[in-house]
Parts: structure tokens; sequence; C-alpha cells
């Protein structure tokens, strides 16, 4: 193994073939701070403490300053040290006029989440942002799909927060960049691995690694199968199914933990399962507001499913992915979420989440043109309307330098043909939800997330501990079948449309001069980016 560089794995690789100028694959989020010791006299946000707390930290990140590489011939991507590791370039300050609420705040988020990171550096950024109201102070966060996934996207937070007001900042550890493995030494690496490795025996590794005991190999391919005949339906053509633009609206919802562990208690089912329920709820009411039929309509989210051992802590992505149909055609809450129940318990004794991490070991063998080719698959059969993510995280509280997270809203990115992905993220006895969607596809979005307000109420006032849940049948899925947010202004409380073109458009709000207006958001203490860097 070299100790000057790293593969991507199939899996990770794909993210970088699934991205193009109108779908980023920026995962990470929002989360809302109390200002607290972070906050200077003049009520600013100590930004200079935070960047050197930051620095502290990074030894125990070592991918945060590595950027990609490629082998030549074979388009292998790879993992280097970067030798030009710039902090301030990847921390950035930013500020919303004050009072700043949180609709800036969202679209603000957006329009970050909106843009592609530079893959000539570190693919990831955190954006400070303060003006907030009530003395708080916001980050946003992005990293690349490549690098990180949910579960391993919260490693990052533990390790960058702490569960104790704790404000001592260590001293940065002294970081030399590895030696640059040149061209010929990445092609001759290749080139050994593969012949070291035939086909065969990859394929019993890659089943061998997915918690297959060896006497169960035919249930794994099995899994396959259940897999490739589900991916291998297209999904419904609905109004979310439609090619992105460049632009993003974001929005949010915050619900009671306890609630939602209330209404599994006594209906049956787990979180996850009640989150299914609620999302059906709320589609359902959505596609009847846009006069889409419901009938004979099969609408199929991706659920995805963490794949990781207890104890592995590793970056990347190590997530399979549950193919479902939601039953958005029930009327009664209680039936709908009995009928999810069966859904994902049928999966879960099927092992259909066993197929994509299988076949991700046997593309590890194949190589760049094995991933390149079944992502292009993957997109052009559309199997899924809509993502749903649903990542677990610390149920205590989280500081930075004694500042307390209030909340967290997570955000999926949108691949081809998706207007909205939804994440969800568990901290601290709240359900933070974070709604992802296309800024000209989606102006409703925030009705959307009325809709599932009322989908959860509803569910919630149909769980009694006194009304037993009579479970429907197990019944499996059946296949059929721009003037976006840049910031905000002062003036019209209305967001403009940013240029592409014109960076300083971008920072005063879509507009060239000022004009005697206050911009919505100010860039302070921020030097322009390098040259290369992600417009």
């Amino acid at each position: 193994m070299p100790d000057n560089y790293e593969r991507l794995s199939a899996h990770d690789a794909t993210f970088l073939e699934f991205e193009s100028p109108t779908t980023p694959m920026n995962v990470g989020g929002t989360s809302i701070f109390e200002g607290g010791p972070l906050m200077t006299p003049a009520g600013a946000v100590d930004v200079a403490r935070i960047k050197q707390y930051l620095a502290s930290q990074l030894h125990l990140i070592p991918r945060y300053r590595q950027r990609l590489a490629y082998v030549p011939v074979a388009g292998q991507p790879v993992w280097i040290d970067d030798d030009r590791f710039n902090l301030d370039y990847h921390v950035r300050h930013v500020a919303l006029p004050q009072p700043g609420d949180e609709r800036q705040l969202k679209w603000l988020s957006a329009d970050i989440q909106s843009r592609p990171l530079d893959r000539k550096r570190p693919l990831w950024e955190l954006w400070i942002v303060e003006g907030l109201d009530a003395g708080r102070f916001a980050t946003v966060t992005k990293a690349h799909h490549c690098m990180v996934d949910g579960i391993s996207g919260v490693d990052v937070a533990t390790v960058t927060l702490r569960t104790t007001p704790d404000a001592t900042i260590e001293p940065a550890r002294r970081w030399r960049p590895r030696r640059a493995p040149p061209g010929v030494e990445l092609l001759r690496d290749e080139v050994l691995r593969r012949a070291r490795v035939p086909a065969a025996r990859q394929l019993a590794a890659g089943v061998a690694r997915s918690d297959l005991r060896r006497s169960d190999y035919a249930r794994g391919l099995a899994a396959i199968w259940s897999m490739l005949r589900a991916g291998l339906r297209s999904a419904a053509n609905t109004p979310i199914n439609q090619a992105p633009g460049a632009y993003r609206r974001f929005d949010w919802l915050s619900l009671d933990l306890a609630e939602v562990k209330q209404i599994k208690n006594e209906l049956g089912g787990t979180i996850n399962d009640v989150v299914l329920a609620t999302v059906a709820g709320a589609m359902r009411r959505f596609l009847q507001r846009r006069r889409v039929p419901l009938t004979g309509l099969a609408f199929r989210v991706a659920a995805p499913v963490n794949m990781r051992a207890p104890d592995d802590r590793r970056l990347g992505n190590r997530a399979s992915v549950w193919l479902m149909e939601l039953p958005i055609q029930e009327r009664d809450p209680r039936r709908r979420l009995a009928r999810i129940c069966d859904v994902t318990s049928h999966l879960k004794q099927s092992k259909q989440a066993l197929g994509p991490d299988v076949l991700m070991q046997i593309a590890d063998w194949a190589g760049p043109a094995m991933v390149t080719l079944s992502t292009r698959f993957a997109t052009r059969m559309n199997p899924y309307n809509l993502i749903v993510t649903n990542v677990p995280g610390p149920q205590v509280p989280l500081y930075m330098l004694g500042a307390r997270v209030l909340e967290g809203y997570p955000v999926v990115p949108l691949f081809e043909n998706q207007a909205l992905g939804i994440a969800l993220f568990s901290y601290a006895g709240r359900l933070c939800w974070g709604f992802n969607g296309d800024w000209d596809l989606l102006p409703d979005l925030p009705t959307f997330v009325e809709d599932v307000k009322h989908s959860f109420a509803e569910l919630r006032a149909r769980s009694s501990p006194e009304v037993g849940l009579t479970r429907a049948k197990p019944r499996l899925p059946r296949a059929r079948g721009r003037s976006p947010h840049a910031s905000t202004r002062a003036t019209s409380g209305r967001p403009t449309r940013p240029s592409r073109a014109n960076p300083a458009a971008r920072a005063t709000g879509g507009r060239s001069e000022p004009r005697g207006r206050v911009p919505a958001v100010r860039v302070r203490s921020r030097k322009p980016p390098p040259k290369g860097a992600s417009k």
C-alpha cells in the first residue's frame, strides 16, 4: 500500500461522475449557534479564534488537507496532500444585515450550496455567518460527496465540536505534505494492483466483506438481483422529476424527537418508518395541489442504508440504498405507516441493500470505466423520485469554543432529474429536516414544508395508546410502466438573480453596483478567491 496517496473507492468515485454544472455533489448543512463567548464586545463573531481552533483540529481529519489527482491512462482518482493548502481559502466569513432572520439565512445557505467545489483544492468549505438576531451566528458547511457521506459527516462534526463548553485551544501541530507521486508511479501501482487481484477473487472478497456467511453467497447474489430488478423500473414522472437548474432553495423544519418516538412506540415501526410515512402524507398533499392524478402512480424513494461496522470511523462512503414505493394513495395516516413498516421489514429480510455494496466491491477492481458506465446507466434509468436520508446524530448538546449548537439542518445534493432532496439529522432531542430544492421547479418549497408539518400532526393525532393498529398485509412496491436567491435585498426583502459570470454582482445580491442600497450580505475580511477557485 503506497504511503503518499490513497485511492478513491468505486463508491466514492461515483459522486465525481454524478456531478455536473447543475448538480454539484455537495453535502453538509447549516448550523445555528448561540453567540456566547465567541461574540466580540462589538457584537461580531471572533472569526480569527474559530480559524485558530480549526487549525488545531486538522490533524484529526487528514482528508481536509488533500486534493484529487488522477492515474494517467486509467483515470483512477486518488487523494494526495495539497502542498498549497491555505485554511483562509476554506474558511469564509459573511454577514447578514442586522438583525438577520432565518429567511435570509436560508437564501444564503442555498446560494452557497449551489456552487460546485473547486476540484483543484481540498473539497470542503466552512462559511461563518454573523448578523443573526438574538446574538446568534451560523455556519454553512459543504464537502464533496466523494469525501464524506452522512455518517462520516457526523463524525467530522464530532471532531470539530465538543460535548462540553470548553473554550481552550491547543497549539496546531506542524504539518508537512507528503511527496506528490509522479504519474509514472501512479500508473505502475495501478497496473500491479490489478494484476495481484483477479476478478474472481475480488468478487468473493466483495461478497465476504458484505457481512454474508460463506455458505450464503447465493443470498448475496439474490440481493444483487433484487437491487437490479428494482433499479430497472423507472419511477413515475412527477413535477419534482425534471432536470434541475443551477440554483437552489433551502428550507428547514425541526420536530420534537420524543414525539416521533412516541408515534413509533405506539403504532410500531422505527423512527425512519415514521419519517417515510410523514413524507408520504406530505407528498400526497403536494401532488394533489399540483393536480397530479394519484391513481396508479408509483412514487418511489431511495432511502440510504448505513453499511458500516460499528467501529468503522473512516471518511468516505459506505452506504447502500433501499428502493421502495411510498403509499401516497393511502388516505389514512396509520395505514400509511403500517404499509411502510411491512415494506421495510421485507427489505431487511431480503437484504436488498447488500446488492449495491457487493457491486461496488467488484467495481473497485474493474476501475473507472465500470464506475462511469454504471453511473450513466443509473442516471438514465431514473429508478426513484426522491431521496430521503436520515442520519442519527448525538443526543447531547455540542459546542464550538463554548458556543452551543442550537440546531443543525443537513443538505443532500440533487441528482439528474431530481428537483427535491430531503435530509434529516437527529440532535439533542430534535429531529432536524433539511429540504434542498431547485429554485425554478419548486417555488412552493415553503408550502411543502407546511405539508410535512401537517402530515406529521395528522399521524400524531391518530396515534393513541388506547387505539391498536391493524397492520396491512405485507405488500411490495409495484412499478408502473432562474431568478434565484443570491442574497436578500434589505429594501425589497426578495432575492435577486446572481450572475455566475460576475462575482461582484453575486456579492451585492445580483447588482453590479449597489446604487445606494445596503446589500443583504456583506463580505468581511475576505480576500478574492485565488486563481482557479470555484465561482
